[in-house]
């Protein structure tokens, strides 16, 4: 709470507790003989044993001196990480990563694993701070691809939707008004909509709300909803509609961690953003501003799409996407699958990839994947470069007449 208070240095070194966990750690230390309080949740606890059976037991007092230990450890873990970022040191010598249970979870990613929702001290707007105005408690899939959504369409500023499964995009869209964007982002793949997590960056709002109750869907997060909009989620029970009040600063960096055996990777969230001064134009013709504007479009998808990634964008919405593929050309081929197989679904007279961009999250090592990108239809493809084999298919490009840009930046994201 001081953290978020203020972040002057001799200020928050005042506010530095010693005698406090002391104390605490002291009686925790003793629960043979002494019952140790650190959460006011746990009164009930106390209370009632001593009313029904004359004091606490061992059980209890074991119970509450190691709840003790882990939040005092948690107190010297937040001190420790403000000082590492005071100085600089993002990743220090040392760590440690402490959380406060919010829920326990009805299972894992499967039914045979257990799993519960920990809230840490960094204050970035998302699933774990968001208040849930409605529905069924939210399970590990859930708030998994919740977050996904909702960290996606914190990269744009226009009104975005962002429809998610598995914790992959099947349809992205911006337009003037959260309802078009709705629309957009739904006709890109309806089949896999159903089901979804559905994320916005702008208020909820009752145009938008008929139109998301109008299919299945399993979590909307937005960053505030109108009263109306609110009256209209109600009619579906068991939505999962969720508030942030605001949204998370892309460009703030904080630290993402995932558990290996016997430790665990740390590294920066992935804030790396181009814009159009950042690309470098490697073929002979150039792009167009609606291609240009596109193909930063597509490049905002991509870094959250599944490696290896293809994302075809056409007038701001996504056309096809491919996710998670061992190979690039693969990637490639099943985002043209993809678009071709929504463009019968709706009876469209062609795919959406004919006149499209198309985006890829890392180089291409050969000129077999772009060509496949070529094949269906693209006119313009953003990509970092960095291949040895970067002449091969920058002549593919110009063979084919298309325009390709680099940006310098991979997005890799497993």
């Amino acid at each position: 709470d001081t953290l978020a208070q203020t972040s002057e240095h001799d200020s928050l070194v005042e506010k530095i507790d010693i005698g406090g966990p002391a104390m605490l750690r002291a009686a925790a230390k003793n629960y043979d003989f002494l019952t140790v309080l650190c959460d006011p949740a746990d009164y009930g606890d106390v209370t009632d044993a001593i009313e029904n059976q004359g004091g606490t037991d061992l059980a209890l007092r074991r119970r509450l001196a190691a709840k003790t230990f882990a939040r005092t450890a948690a107190y010297d873990s937040a001190i420790s990480g403000w000082m590492a970022t005071s100085l600089g040191e993002d990743l220090p010598q040392i760590t440690s990563t402490a959380g406060r249970k919010i829920i326990n979870l009805r299972y894992g990613e499967n039914p045979h694993q257990q799993a519960a929702l920990y809230k840490t001290g960094q204050n970035r707007p998302g699933v774990a701070s968001a208040l849930q105005i409605q529905g069924k408690p939210l399970s590990y899939n859930n708030i998994n691809d919740t977050d996904a959504a909702f960290e996606l369409v914190a990269e744009f500023d226009k009104p975005t939707i962002a429809i998610i499964k598995h914790a992959n995009p099947c349809g992205v869209a911006s337009d003037e008004n959260l309802v078009s964007a709705w629309q957009t982002a739904l006709a890109a793949d309806p089949v896999s909509a159903f089901g979804g997590i559905i994320a916005m960056n702008r208020p909820l709002d009752a145009e938008t709300a008929t139109a998301v109750a109008s299919i299945f869907t399993e979590v909307v997060i937005a960053p505030d909803a109108s009263d109306e909009a609110k009256a209209i989620m109600a009619a579906k029970p068991n939505l999962r509609l969720l508030i942030t009040g605001e949204m998370p600063d892309r460009s703030t960096s904080s630290i993402k961690i995932k558990s290996v055996a016997g430790g665990f990777l740390a590294q920066s969230r992935d804030g790396g953003m181009v814009s159009a001064d950042d690309l470098k134009i490697v073929t002979k013709r150039a792009p167009s501003p609606t291609e240009i504007a596109d193909m930063l479009f597509a490049w905002k998808v991509t870094k959250h799409v599944k490696s290896n990634a293809i994302v075809f964008v056409k007038e701001a919405s996504t056309a096809g996407i491919g996710a998670g593929q061992m190979s690039r050309v693969d990637a490639a081929r099943i985002a043209v699958h993809k678009a071709s197989d929504i463009a019968k679904i709706h009876g469209w007279p062609q795919s959406r990839t004919i006149g499209s961009v198309a985006a890829s999250d890392a180089f291409f090592p050969f000129a077999d994947g772009l060509e496949a990108l070529i094949k269906a239809g693209a006119t313009a493809v953003i990509q970092p470069g960095g291949s040895l084999k970067d002449n091969d298919v920058i002549a593919a490009a110009d063979a084919a007449g298309i325009t390709m840009v680099f940006t310098g930046m991979r997005h890799f994201n497993h």
